[in-house]
């Protein structure tokens, strides 16, 4: 089974593939558009067909649980291998990823034709299928991780197809942000793994965690629950997930309808054996997923688009799914994400359709009763503004004084001007004697200084129609434009010519 890393990695090729087409200016407008559809579609059938192999072959005549294909790297004790898990939870997962990537990469053909963003889309789409294949067919935690980050990258690059528009990037900024507090989270298991069991395959983990009993199986998966709160939206992380519609609908459809919001999920499923450990962590992770589904019911009850709707409603059903884990029912659970999976996917895609039916959006009542839940509701239980206040504001904060220290201090140790200043008419700073550019900087002094000088002697020496060096200039320019008019003269140039010619021989 040496060949299964192509499964994550034609997805992958495909990305790089379109990448370096974008860079080279290959895959401009509308006339690439069917060679890069044709990269990304193709080339993610190419991993279903792979996946259906190994399906067959699991089914008839067995597969190894864990395929290794080498070692990744090793650092003393710990080795890290490049393996991948063949179980019947990871194989029938990974079909499922392959199969919705290839239908929405196939709808978004002709439903994105003639973007602006078209090549755009299809490289992060690749980016995500090749990320979320990792994800679920990885063998340990440091290859997951990899396919985890590669997933959220290519999510904020999608929530902010639509960079020119400050609501676009202000919500990409937001699912970045809070997506970093759960790998964190992940980090942070991986480093409790390597220290305290020595190892991070997650076969190897689950049996090693036994032997350390509950307390250390808690603390360790406390980690990767963070970062499954996180991924998959649950309370108090919930609110990005709403915002993440911002980018177009086939990549609602496959991230936030069908596949990421379900990584989570799936991570809780793959540790099972050390949640089985922990009965504090399971309850924990049981009450989340109560207070994730209230509040995705809660929230759809009020919600007036299409989009929106659905969202809640996906929250609603991965809360169920983690009240299923938290309850010791990850079999369950797992058949639970794939059937809602398959159906979310496809009422996300057919949303543009039925709203073109519909023609308008419905717009609900303030109920009688219920009042203050029904503000609650509206304003989403007050999460994002604590979201935002917690996370957004610090680091909006940070990147404006890393702007400001970048501008008044690492600006001018370099020399190049301020930007903040702003331009200078070029006759009007003439008139008054003032220099033309401001120079910052050492370096900007210097030359600045240079310049000065330069112009000093120009106007003291040079410009000036009384000066000795101009009247030395203007007889040498006589004696010049005297040789010149001799040269002019046929017998004086068949003369050079003949002359040219004695030295030559």
């Amino acid at each position: 089974m040496s060949w299964v890393g192509l499964i994550p990695l034609l997805p992958l090729l495909a990305a790089l593939t379109i990448g370096i087409r974008m860079v080279t200016g290959s895959a401009k407008g509308e006339t690439g558009e069917l060679t890069t559809a044709r990269i990304g579609v193709w080339m993610n059938l190419g991993a279903l067909l792979l996946l259906l192999v190994v399906d067959g072959i699991a089914l008839f005549s067995g597969t190894p649980p864990v395929a290794t294909l080498g070692t990744w790297f090793e650092s003393g004790p710990l080795q890290v291998s490049i393996s991948f898990t063949l179980d019947a939870l990871s194989l029938p997962v990974a079909t499922l990823v392959a199969l919705i990537a290839f239908l929405t990469q196939r709808f978004s053909v002709n439903y994105l034709h003639r973007e602006a963003g078209f090549h755009r889309f299809f490289f992060g789409m690749s980016l995500f299928t090749g990320g979320m294949l990792l994800i679920v067919l990885s063998g340990n935690a440091v290859l997951a991780f990899t396919g985890w980050e590669l997933a959220g990258v290519s999510s904020y690059l999608l929530i902010g197809y639509a960079y020119e528009r400050p609501i676009a990037t202000g919500n990409a900024l937001r699912a970045f942000v809070t997506n970093r507090v759960g790998d964190a989270g992940f980090l942070l298991g991986i480093v409790l793994a390597v220290l305290w069991l020595g190892t991070v395959e997650w076969a190897e983990m689950g049996i090693r965690a036994a032997e350390f009993g509950t307390l250390t199986a808690g603390m360790l998966a406390l980690g990767f629950v963070v970062a499954a709160m996180a991924k998959s939206a649950l309370v108090p992380f919930s609110p990005w997930v709403a915002r993440a519609l911002e980018g177009p609908t086939p990549s609602s459809a496959i991230f936030y309808g069908s596949l990421m919001i379900h990584a989570g999920v799936y991570l809780l499923i793959r540790l099972q054996p050390i949640l089985e450990q922990s009965p504090l962590m399971m309850g924990l992770i049981a009450a989340i997923g109560l207070l994730t589904a209230l509040y995705g019911w809660f929230g759809g009850l009020v919600q007036t688009d299409t989009k929106s709707s659905l969202m809640f409603a996906t929250t609603t059903q991965v809360g169920l799914m983690v009240v299923a884990c938290g309850l010791g029912w990850f079999t369950v659970a797992a058949w639970y994400l794939a059937l809602h999976a398959s159906w979310r996917a496809y009422q996300f895609l057919v949303s543009p359709s039925y709203l073109e039916k519909v023609g308008h959006e419905s717009h609900d009542k303030a109920p009688s009763r219920s009042r203050g839940l029904y503000t609650a509701a509206i304003q989403r239980f007050w999460l994002e503004a604590i979201a935002d206040w917690l996370l957004m504001r610090p680091t909006q904060s940070l990147a404006s004084d890393v702007n400001t220290f970048d501008q008044r201090v690492v600006n001018r140790l370099v020399g190049l001007p301020d930007t903040s200043i702003g331009p200078i008419r070029l006759d009007s700073a003439a008139a008054s004697g003032r220099d033309v550019v401001r120079a910052h900087g050492a370096a900007g002094q210097l030359l600045q200084w240079a310049a000065r000088w330069l112009n000093a002697f120009e106007q003291h020496l040079v410009f000036r129609g009384d000066g000795r060096l101009n009247r030395v200039l203007k007889r040498l320019g006589g004696y010049l434009f005297t040789v010149e008019s001799l040269l002019e003269r046929p017998v004086y140039l068949l003369l050079l010519i003949m002359a040219t010619f004695a030295v030559i021989l």
